[in-house]
């Protein structure tokens, strides 16, 4: 289920419900949202620091549950990623935001909060933070893209061939994140179900062998078994010399027989390019390229 679309006037809010975050990048963000039409509010404790964090735990699921149950609250941006909510979040109370449903936007650590909402039936947006939303041009690609599918218009993606892909079409809802954080989730109540869904994946600072040891539980789980397609996004921060991360996700997947593309533009780099998370879609990969479109 898609949240309601944004619209001119609405407020939205950013928290910081992982990592503490730089009050300069809040300030541009506020300023960006607020150019959209937006009222932009924030949490008590947006902006606060204690060691890693950004406020104590207490003060991290606060803000948290306040967007959450905020019924003038028609979107929550988290700042930005780091660590931190997978402390909290089965601390949460979700039944004021399935009663009213919101969009929910991040990526990386937010990669808890959009398997839970997940759970909840409802559609999140795995997208731009505070940084690269302060520091963006205008006309920036995945800037326009979210604000598009955040005010209701949902976009196609084509995206050039990749000597790495293999072949495929298949439907499915679009599942994942950051791999090693929904790899954190495993076996908790916040566990993906992969049946039959589109899985992506990105990571940032993570070898190959530990790509492939996360790949291997997924194919030992049988987890591999039940999904319909994946759509690999960025592996950054790693030295590739010795072994390319597609090569180790391709080898993997080529008995599957199911279609996996690679280098989709999303994940922990500039340009990172927004996902519906948790919505169904037809991804077609062939000779030509891949293809994603949602089927709302």
């Amino acid at each position: 289920m898609y949240p309601p679309s944004l619209k001119k006037g609405d407020c939205v809010c950013i928290i910081s419900p992982s990592g503490a975050v730089y009050g300069r990048h809040v300030d541009g963000a506020k300023i960006r949202l607020e150019s959209w039409g937006l009222n932009v509010a924030e949490g008590d404790n947006t902006r606060k620091k204690v060691g890693r964090y950004a406020g104590t735990l207490s003060e991290r699921s606060h803000d948290l549950q306040f967007a959450l149950d905020n019924p003038e609250i028609k979107a929550i941006f988290c700042s930005r990623g780091g660590y931190g909510l997978a402390q909290m979040i089965d601390k949460i109370d979700f039944s004021d935001f399935v009663r009213r449903p919101k969009w929910v936007i991040g990526f990386s650590d937010a990669t808890v909060l959009h398997c839970a909402v997940t759970h909840q039936n409802t559609a999140s947006l795995h997208a731009m933070m505070s940084k690269n939303m302060s520091e963006a041009d205008h006309d920036s690609q995945p800037l326009l893209l979210t604000k598009r599918i955040l005010f209701g218009d949902t976009p196609e993606y084509n995206l050039p061939k990749n000597d790495y892909n293999i072949a495929g079409k298949a439907t499915g809802r679009i599942i994942g994140g950051n791999f090693t954080v929904f790899m954190g989730l495993r076996h908790t109540p916040f566990d993906l179900n992969f049946e039959h869904a589109i899985l992506f994946i990105e990571d940032i600072g993570e070898e190959a062998y530990k790509i492939d040891r996360m790949m291997q539980n997924l194919r030992l789980s049988g987890a591999l078994d039940q999904i319909s397609g994946i759509i690999a996004g960025q592996f950054t921060g790693y030295d590739s010399k010795e072994e390319k991360v597609e090569s180790v996700i391709s080898e993997i997947m080529k008995p599957y027989r199911i279609p996996v593309c690679f280098d989709f533009p999303s994940g922990h780099i500039t340009d990172n390019y927004p996902l519906i998370l948790g919505e169904r879609a037809e991804l077609c990969v062939d000779s030509t390229g891949t293809h994603l479109r949602y089927l709302k």
